[in-house]
Parts: structure tokens; C-alpha cells; sequence
């Protein structure tokens, strides 16, 4: 459990290793989420380089599958969203 209720309120309070993995995760946010999905909206244009290097090669597998799990679940990525401000809008049905 990463956070706690406060005995007889409406309060609640963070956990010492709740506070460690709410940490992680706005790490993960911040560091890898976002810049990933921020790019995974369109495929890139242009001609490949030459020399791709492996952490390259699995990026783009990351960006691939992220798109194809978009399209499963009927998700696009807005136009002209940035990462700062709401990603995603649900296609109608």
C-alpha cells in the first residue's frame, strides 16, 4: 500500500516506501513515458539511417507496438498535443 488513513480523519498520509515508489513512477513518467509517447503518434518520415544502434533498434520496436496498442484500443494521439497538456482524445466508437 503506498499510502495510509490517518485514524478517526479524512486524512491520508504516504508510507515511507510508498513515497520511494511514487517517486519511481514520476521518474518513469517524466524520464521515459512521456518522451516515448510524445514521438509514438506518427510514424517518422525520411529514409532510415544507415547504422542503426540496438537501443535505437528497440526504441522504434517501443514506438511500433505503442502505436499498434493505439489502434487496439481505438486511442489517437491528439493533433498538435504536446507532453505538457492532455495526450490522447478517444475516437468515437
Amino acid at each position: 500500500m503506498v499510502i495510509e488513513r490517518v485514524a478517526k480523519t479524512r486524512r491520508y498520509r504516504p508510507r515511507p516506501t510508498g513515497i520511494s515508489i511514487l517517486a519511481g513512477w514520476l521518474i518513469l513518467r517524466e524520464k521515459v513515458i512521456k518522451p516515448v509517447l510524445a514521438s509514438a503518434g506518427l510514424p517518422h518520415l525520411g529514409p532510415p539511417p544507415k547504422n542503426i544502434q540496438a537501443l535505437d533498434q528497440h526504441y522504434e520496436t517501443l514506438q511500433r507496438e505503442l502505436r499498434r496498442t493505439f489502434d487496439t484500443l481505438l486511442i489517437t494521439v491528439a493533433p498538435g498535443s504536446n507532453t505538457n497538456t492532455n495526450m490522447f482524445a478517444s475516437t468515437p466508437a
